[in-house]
């Protein structure tokens, strides 16, 4: 016990440290309209569980790098932007096949291509090719450093290489400062790269991805998302999103190992500064994967739903604001070897210091996957 409070200790000391890694941006002008700019991303964590199948004693303590990205971002005329990032491998598994490069697994310490793309602006619409993320839900636009909390939800199933990215084109356009807006792409979808079993779609077809948003109260410009903005404006935002595969689903290419595959969702994101100068963040999703009633080892036919509620208090304690929340996440898979019933109960206290760029989260989660599971109890410390 005094080991995990020492170490509890250090990893508080350190995170007040390092907060500042999260967010930090370098823009160098070039001639005319040319600029670059340099940024970094910093994610870290402490957790204790009971979950034994990590740990035979019963319980498991871990510090994590969950993630570090370097970003690029090239502008080379007025119109044409280039995209460059990168993200270190965090499998966190310390085996001899993770450390070696020798036989090709050696993933503890690889860092991999996250983003590859060039968007051109015409016309008022912005055109994006490459490897990026495609229309999809707003945690997974949101990416993990612009989340309400620290771990990624268990909604957000839509298929992809790594990291919600895929290889493909995409078209967005939003009106009125990003009152409205919406992106239309196809993708690469279901290939050996994105699939743990032999891939169903023999005939390489595309993945068609759309999502619509609608802000009633401030805009959100821009393509990506956040799920926070800590009184910076007063947002009342839904989405539709919608993804299908022709041949997007099973395990092999016969007519009972194969069918289409296709998801939907809805989300929900309102945030309003009080008078008090409090903030109340309230989010919501519904996700629906089908896979045509095919079994899939990749993909889970069923239906995700989260809900979130944070409330920011007004007066700063130290160098930032304390804002509790508390999350809860379900998920029922109809078939194959998932299926059944997942809950995830979660509260915790953030420590917001500088919005995204600096901030400190805690958390305490209850995981009860299946009928009378027992259920995982995990405390969390990250920052970023």
């Amino acid at each position: 016990l005094k080991s995990k409070i020492f170490g509890l200790f250090a990893v508080l000391i350190v995170g007040m440290a390092l907060p500042s890694l999260a967010g930090a941006w370098v823009k160098v002008k070039g001639d005319g309209d040319r600029w670059m700019k340099f940024g970094a991303g910093f994610r870290s964590s402490f957790s204790t569980s009971n979950d034994e199948s990590v740990d035979a004693g019963g319980s498991a303590s871990d510090i994590s790098l969950d993630n570090m990205r370097f970003y690029t971002l090239t502008q080379v005329h007025k119109n044409i932007i280039f995209e460059f990032n990168t993200e270190v491998n965090n499998t966190n598994v310390r085996t001899n096949n993770n450390y070696s490069q020798a036989n090709g697994n050696g993933q503890f310490q690889n860092v991999f291509v996250l983003d590859a793309r060039a968007t051109f602006s015409i016309g008022g619409f912005d055109v994006w090719f490459g490897k990026f993320l495609p229309p999809s839900d707003r945690s997974n636009l949101n990416g993990p450093y612009f989340l309400n909390v620290f771990d990624f939800p268990i909604a957000s199933p839509y298929p992809a290489i790594a990291a919600g990215r895929d290889n493909g084109a995409m078209i967005f356009k939003e009106y009125a400062g990003g009152k409205f807006k919406w992106s239309y792409g196809i993708s690469e979808g279901r290939t050996n790269a994105t699939d743990g079993n032999p891939n169903p779609d023999e005939h390489d077809n595309f993945q068609h991805a759309f999502r619509a948003t609608y802000n009633f109260w401030d805009p959100e410009p821009g393509y990506y998302t956040t799920s926070a903005y800590y009184g910076a404006k007063d947002v009342l935002a839904i989405a539709f999103v919608y993804r299908y595969e022709n041949d997007g689903a099973g395990q092999g290419v016969t007519a009972t190992t194969q069918g289409d595959y296709q998801g939907w969702n809805v989300d929900f994101l309102m945030e309003k500064k009080l008078s008090n100068g409090a903030v109340l963040n309230l989010e919501g999703a519904y996700f629906e994967m089908d896979t045509d009633d095919v079994v899939d080892g990749t993909l889970d036919q069923g239906e995700t739903y989260l809900a979130l509620a944070s409330y920011m208090l007004p007066n700063k304690m130290g160098w930032g604001k304390f804002q509790p929340y508390v999350r809860y996440q379900a998920r029922q898979v109809e078939i194959g070897a998932n299926a059944g019933t997942r809950g995830i109960m979660e509260g915790g206290l953030n420590y917001i210091i500088d919005g995204h760029n600096a901030k400190i989260m805690t958390s305490f989660t209850s995981d009860t996957n299946g009928q009378n599971a027992q259920p995982v109890d995990t405390f969390k410390i990250g920052m970023q």
